[in-house]
This record gives C-alpha cells, structure tokens and sequence, in this order.
C-alpha cells in the first residue's frame, strides 16, 4: 500500500507515521515516494516519485488537501492504482476522510467495503508559433489576464460552430470533478461527476448575459487569445502555468487518461455536496 503526503504541511508527518503502522500491522507492507518517507522518518520502500510509486502498489493514501489530490491526479494518471485523499487541512471535495478515522477507513477498505469511482482528465493544447505543447489537470484550466487588472478577450468555438467573444477576467473550462472548485465560485453549475460533460463559465464577464455553458465532454473547445496587448495566461489545476500569446489558439477536451478514486460506503457526491456545501438536508 502506498502513502504520499504533502511535506510542506508538518501534520502529516505524524499522520504518515500513523499510517505505514496499521498497514503493517495488517501484515501488508507501506511503501512512499521520496519525498514522503523523508518527511516522516520511516524505514519504508521509497519510490523516486509518486508515478513510479503507483506502477507497485494497490492503493496511495494522500495526506494532504485538494490541492496534493490534484498534483498527485496529474501524475498517476492512466495508472491503475486508486487514490483515497485523507484531510490534512480545510474544505476538500476530493479529500473524503478524516485523519481522525484513519485507522477505521483502513479497517472498511481491508474489508472491502469501498466502491471505485473513475475520473477522466481533461487536456489542453496549445497551438502557436512555438508548436504544441499538451497539458493536463482533474479540475479545471483557466485562461486569464496576469497582473494588470484589465479584461481579457477571448473567441471560443465549439467543434468549430462559434460560441461567442467573451470580454471578461478570464474563462473556466472544468470537467464534472472541477465543478465545485473555481467555477463554483465564479457562478457555474454544480454537474455530477458522473456527467459526461464539459463547463464553460467566464470570470466576471463584461456582457451579463453571458452564463456558463455545458458541452459534451467529447466536444473540442477552441479558445483564441484575441487580446493584443494584455499578458494571458493558462493555468492548469491552479498549479501548473504557460503563457500565451496574442493569436494563440488552446484546444481543450476530455483527456484518454483517467484515474481511479476509492470512496467508502457511504461517501456518495450528493452526500458530501450537502454536508461540505451546509445545504438543507445536511444532517439527513
């Protein structure tokens, strides 16, 4: 079984050590990245990264929030090892247990009693004078302005059928996991994860009428930068950016790549929509 951990957030560290001790109580043996053994101080099979720690193990325990969720997504992706988010810090969708019931969630999972969820990627190339450069994420690429506080301009087509010319502080596209993240917060639909579609929300757009937009997720959107001036900018996950040029084109889709999700008995999306979200019914 693996762990992974965010190192900068010095509470995993006991969680960690906590962790590799009922997994070898189980008779079953704790394996780490690097970075996560050295963390913890354990003696444990360490792996040079987290992808090569997901080629040897069953399962990778997360010790972090949605933000360790997401990098580790990126990285494993296409593996076949689920990933079950243990919280170490704040409100998390993808983080579905506590550190307190670790060794509980541990005992279900020995049991069985867990169900897996898949999630697919979903991808951006751009295309430029430079070439094509693909990037990745679980939740969602933004394309915004940079530091000055003007409106980006961007032309944003739909398997080639123009949608519109958005002036605004930038433009979402999530997949049904990064629907309760940024676009959210910027005024997009909640989409079930089990959706097998694509939003499109803009960042405070200048025409009011403008709403987020649900596509199929087998559709290709095409963004073209159509500001001259202004720096742009394309963020993947909020982790991981490249910056763009006037006349770049950024097309986006659902990736081939995928990544599996353990969730226990009882962890169901709505569930954990009315309890994180405090929605009437949450105490049902």
């Amino acid at each position: 079984m693996g762990i992974a951990a965010n190192v900068q957030k010095a509470m995993s560290r006991s969680l960690v050590q906590q962790a590799a001790r009922l997994i070898r109580a189980s008779g079953r043996e704790a394996c780490c990245d690097a970075p996560t053994a050295q963390l913890a101080g354990i003696s444990a099979r360490a792996f040079p990264d987290t992808r090569e720690l997901a080629r040897h193990v069953d399962l990778i325990l997360v010790f972090g929030g949605d933000g360790t969720m997401l990098r580790i997504a990126r990285e494993t992706a296409g593996l076949r090892a689920p990933i079950l988010g243990v919280k170490v810090g704040g409100l998390g969708f993808l983080t579905t247990i506590q550190s307190r019931d670790l060794a509980r969630s541990l005992a279900k999972i020995w049991k069985g009693d867990y169900k897996i969820d898949t999630r697919h990627l979903i991808e951006a190339r751009i295309r430029s004078r430079k070439g094509e450069a693909p990037m990745k994420a679980l939740n969602d690429f933004v394309i915004g302005r940079g530091d000055v506080s003007r409106l980006v301009e961007l032309d944003v087509k739909v398997d080639d059928e123009t949608l519109t010319r958005y002036r605004c502080d930038g433009l979402i596209i999530s997949s049904p996991t990064g629907s309760t993240a940024y676009s959210l917060a910027a005024g997009g639909a909640v989409v079930s994860p089990k959706a097998d579609v694509l939003a499109i929300t803009p960042i405070c757009p200048h025409t009011l009428s403008n709403r987020s937009v649900i596509v199929n997720s087998h559709s290709i959107v095409r963004v073209e930068v159509a500001s001259r001036t202004l720096q742009t900018i394309l963020t993947a996950d909020g982790q991981v950016q490249a910056p763009l040029e006037p006349g770049d084109i950024v097309e986006l889709s659902r990736s081939r790549r995928s990544i599996q999700l353990l969730r226990l008995e009882g962890g169901a999306f709505f569930t954990a929509l009315r309890q994180k979200l405090h929605w009437s019914g949450s105490n049902v």
